[in-house]
């Protein structure tokens, strides 16, 4: 059973079609309660951070959430979701992250960037790896993955950092500490590697790679 945080804000059915294709059942939050319960928690989100943390505290989720990171349980944000890992956005000024990964999200910075490269960041584009990882098995590095975003993360610790991505000048796509990793890129609109990357997450004791940088 996988539990999926949906805050209302966005499409998650690609997510749980990709988890039902790999033959897993899903849970939608209700309350803070099924967060406590989940066994794995995934939080796809699209949307502004603001909203996203607004709504996540009007429901009574921020809470839940801080507590179940805190345990180091198996989680897996999705673009806005692994966003929110972080202490805060320029997205939104002055609104608390989860606060769980010591860092920020900040707008790209257009000036670093070539003219003919467009915020935000859309369509397929591919990673760098910077540690081992489960997340990682069964693939070989030279993948593709799909993103669609404006902001990216800045980590302030080198050690939680799991893949760079190249768009006008390299940013934090991927962060993992523990078993709490988020992925700028969507997983659940990336094909076979994206499939084969969920799957990963899913399964119990798969082995972990660390893929050529």
């Amino acid at each position: 059973m996988i539990t999926l945080l949906d805050y209302g804000a966005g499409n998650v059915r690609s997510v749980i079609n990709a988890v039902e294709k790999l033959g897993q059942s899903v849970r939608i939050v209700e309350t803070a309660a099924d967060i406590d319960a989940a066994e794995k928690l995934i939080f796809p989100g699209v949307g502004a951070f603001g909203s996203m943390m607004e709504i996540l505290e009007a429901k009574g989720f921020v809470a839940p959430l801080r507590r179940y990171l805190a345990a180091d349980r198996p989680f897996l944000g999705i673009c806005l979701g692994f966003q929110a890992l972080f202490e805060g956005s320029d997205e939104a000024q002055g609104v608390e992250g989860l606060g769980v990964l010591p860092g920020k999200v900040i707008h790209f910075d257009t000036a670093r960037m070539e003219a003919t490269l467009a915020v935000p960041h859309m369509g397929w584009n591919g990673v760098r790896t910077r540690q081992a990882s489960a997340l990682f098995n069964g693939l070989t590095g030279a993948e593709k993955f799909y993103f669609v975003h404006s902001y990216h993360v800045t980590a302030d610790r080198e050690d939680d950092v799991l893949t760079i991505t190249d768009y006008g000048y390299p940013f934090v796509s991927g962060a993992q500490r523990g078993r709490i990793i988020g992925t700028q890129f969507h997983p659940e609109k990336s094909g076979a590697p994206g499939l084969q990357l969920l799957a990963n997450f899913i399964a119990e004791d798969t082995p972990t790679v660390r893929l050529p940088e």
